[in-house]
């Protein structure tokens, strides 16, 4: 073989892998830019979309001072939002979003009241329940009558307060008193635990139901007596996002709060056990 012609394929051997490295690099630039894309719009649409507006919360009284607080959080998390909460009897309040009062999300304290809603489709999806509370006896500070148990509470002279039946606090306290096989006339029937607690911190009742989450809200105003019974009559808390929410994806967002750790955490410190 001749020089020039050995010199002439030595040419094209080069040249040829000259151009593989230039296409090797080109699929390689082509491939970084497509990740970089595709990562910037994986990025972009994982990206949550910024909430704004009113969140209409109807919660059980006894959530006042926990769901108050997680209310706080929410719109510091969520700068434009507004939580505002319609609190009280869990039976008046789903009578209040069955007949349409305007509410995006529903905190009952017990399935049953919960019931009322659900059995008329009023709810988005399948409620929750988030926390459960346990009943306690709220006497005057100090304990000034003595009470230790349930049965104390039938002493002849004592002014007791339930919660009304239809009221998840007054439907345990029943099922409590059941259990014992005990019976009880209350100076009077309250629509809502807070109601029954104003009543002791007020001194017009010497002793009531509530919850214990009441009670360690109360303070000082009050002191707490735990008692067996109440075991047997522990009520689940059940949330749930409602049909005509105005504000459905702020509304999510404040049930996502109050499951997450952070709102468990608020509720475990106000006294709630966990679901």
């Amino acid at each position: 073989m001749t020089r020039s012609v050995r010199r002439t394929r030595r040419m094209l051997q080069l040249a040829g892998a000259g151009a593989a490295a230039l296409m090797a690099l080109s699929a390689c630039s082509s491939s970084s830019s497509s990740d970089d894309s595709s990562a910037k719009a994986d990025k972009s649409g994982s990206a949550s979309p910024k909430l704004s507006g009113t969140v209409t919360v109807f919660a059980a009284a006894s959530l006042k001072e926990s769901f108050t607080a997680l209310g706080k959080q929410f719109e510091q998390q969520h700068p434009g939002t507004k939580v505002t909460f319609n609190f009280g009897g869990s039976d008046s309040l789903a009578a209040g979003i069955t007949g349409g009062a305007p509410a995006d999300v529903f905190a009952a304290a017990s399935p049953k009241t919960m019931a009322l809603v659900t059995d008329r489709k009023d709810v988005a999806g399948t409620p929750a329940t988030f926390v459960r509370n346990q009943l306690e006896i709220a006497t005057l500070p100090g304990n000034p009558d003595k009470v230790a148990s349930l049965k104390d509470l039938t002493k002849s002279g004592l002014k007791v307060v339930l919660c009304d039946k239809t009221v998840p606090c007054g439907a345990a306290a029943q099922k409590a008193l059941e259990a014992s096989d005990l019976k009880l006339t209350p100076v009077s029937y309250e629509q809502d635990v807070k109601s029954a607690l104003t009543k002791v911190e007020l001194k017009e009742a010497d002793a009531a139901v509530v919850y214990k989450t009441d009670v360690k809200a109360a303070g000082d105003k009050v002191e707490g007596v735990e008692f067996p019974e109440s075991a047997k009559a522990i009520n689940d808390y059940p949330i749930a996002l409602l049909k005509d929410a105005q504000n459905a994806a702020a509304a999510k967002a404040f049930i996502a709060l109050v499951r997450s750790a952070d709102g468990q955490q608020v509720l475990s410190e106000a006294g709630f056990l966990k679901p």
